[in-house]
């Protein structure tokens, strides 16, 4: 069954020091295009979402939003510089003894000057990490796929009607065209007739350029290739594989199909349904750039 490249997947993690969030949202795109935001210190665990990811979604601009929550209050911890520190004390002494200044020098004075104490965070075992994290990772991947799908299968039903409508239209043209040929034909031996009343015709003449005219005038192949595309174009989407782009090939062929009936006919009745199947053709050509 197709899938749609438009969809929203979210999953959830939670543990006695973190949880993770993970969100994903998906929109229509030529090729496979996944932009992951997430803290930073996990950078190094982004190539293994890829992987993760594309295990399941082959097309598609796919948005990844990962947000942490901690909770251990022992995730960072402080550091003494020591020469720094002694730098600064070194530095107060010299004031003092110059100035003759009040020895005020204190522990709480020198613990707040710049990067005398500094924080960081603790490091994380990156493995137990990707372990817990990529449970969310792949609730929020079926997520996703799950509403893809379903969005598909309207693709399916709405391009299956399109279909079906361009194949009445198509069966009404071909049972129109020996019907328009035979009247063309009457048509121009009557005009034919009365330009040359007072000459003599000659008829196997006639109706030899008559039959030169029609065969170029001819939509059979036309009908019979389109025919041949519907039938493509209505198997393809029964593939359990990604096919947006070869429905879109299809849906091009079809196209200028139509396009040559088209500049072939004269006959109003006809011309009103090639243009009902052009229509048909640009709504599910519409409908297929949102397949994967």
């Amino acid at each position: 069954m197709i899938k749609s490249m438009t969809g929203f997947g979210r999953g959830t993690v939670e543990t006695d020091k973190r949880s993770f969030i993970v969100e994903m949202r998906s929109v229509n795109h030529r090729y496979c295009d996944i932009n992951i935001r997430m803290p930073k210190v996990y950078m190094t665990l982004e190539e293994k979402m890829r992987s993760c990811i594309k295990e399941k979604i082959h097309r598609g601009k796919v948005d990844v939003y990962i947000t942490k929550n901690t909770y251990d209050k022992d995730d960072v911890e402080l550091n003494f510089n020591e020469s720094i520190a002694d730098s600064y004390y070194g530095c107060l002494k010299q004031i003092k003894d110059k100035y003759d200044a009040k020895d005020d020098i204190s522990v709480s004075l020198i613990s707040r000057f710049q990067d005398v104490i500094t924080s960081k965070q603790k490091e994380e075992d990156i493995d137990k990490v990707w372990e817990e994290l990529q449970i969310p990772i792949k609730e929020a991947i079926n997520s996703l796929c799950s509403m893809r799908e379903r969005e598909g299968i309207k693709l399916y039903e709405n391009i299956n009607m399109r279909c079906k409508s361009v194949k009445t239209c198509l069966d009404k043209i071909e049972k129109r065209f020996p019907l328009i040929t035979s009247q063309f034909n009457d048509k121009i031996h009557e005009r034919v007739s009365d330009l040359l009343k007072d000459s003599e015709i000659d008829e196997g003449r006639i109706a030899m350029e008559v039959a030169l005219f029609v065969d170029k005038s001819s939509i059979d192949e036309e009908i019979v290739r389109l025919n041949s595309h519907i039938v493509q174009l209505t198997e393809t989407l029964e593939l359990g594989e990604p096919v947006g782009r070869k429905l879109d090939f299809i849906v091009q062929e079809m196209n200028r199909e139509a396009n040559t009936i088209a500049s072939k006919t004269t006959d109003l009745e006809t011309v009103n349904l090639v243009l009902n199947i052009k229509n048909d053709i640009e709504k599910i050509r519409e409908q297929i750039q949102n397949i994967e």
